[in-house]
């Protein structure tokens, strides 16, 4: 089912900021890695964009959930996840990412693995993934806040091209901070928060 008529409403992109944390979802503990996430949306994104935050616990079928209803009930085009990728028993993101998705993308953690290993050793660790449901991307970011940034910096290139040949909207970055690339035969942008078909 495409959303692609919520897009071009003035909220502009809808993006899914998931924190999977047991004891933030409890209240117990501050919710870093969401904020953190939307800090950087607001630095990198060019044109109208909205947040749409959820923070659930470490359960497969919670988390399986959240993604499925960001991206079929809210129309989110990105769900970006933070928490629950490493290598305790509870940490189950990957696995209700691949739950929640048709297709994988395993070069995202790949990458972002490698990114994070010239930083510290522990990267290894990291079981963090992508995958496209419907025509959004769905995409594990370590539970460090000190990491989103670094992580997304090496994947946010390719993200808006990849959402676009999934059937999602375009998405415009600053190039001043962040240039996604596109093919030249992609063209010029659509006015903002519409497909190209």
């Amino acid at each position: 089912m495409s959303h692609s008529s919520g897009q071009a409403s003035a909220e502009g992109v809808r993006i899914g900021v998931l924190t999977v944390s047991d004891r933030a979802s409890r209240g117990t503990y501050e919710d870093r890695g969401g904020p953190a996430i939307r800090a950087y949306f607001h630095e990198v994104l060019d044109g109208p964009w909205t947040a749409h935050p959820r923070v659930v616990a470490d359960e497969r079928a919670e988390i399986r959930g959240a993604i499925e209803e960001l991206v079929d009930a809210d129309g989110c085009c990105l769900v970006v996840t933070t928490g629950g990728t490493g290598p305790a028993p509870r940490d189950v993101t990957p696995e209700a990412t691949a739950d929640a998705c048709r297709t994988m993308l395993p070069g995202f953690g790949e990458l972002m693995r490698a990114i994070s290993l010239k930083v510290v050793p522990t990267a290894i660790l990291s079981r963090q993934t992508a995958g496209i449901r419907g025509a959004a991307f769905v995409v594990n970011l370590p539970g460090q806040p000190a990491a989103i940034a670094e992580c997304l910096d090496a994947v946010m290139p390719a993200i808006p091209y990849g959402i676009e040949l999934a059937g999602g909207p375009w998405i415009a970055t600053r190039p001043e901070r962040l240039a996604a690339f596109r093919p030249r035969s992609a063209g010029d942008p659509p006015p903002h928060g519409t497909r190209r078909d």
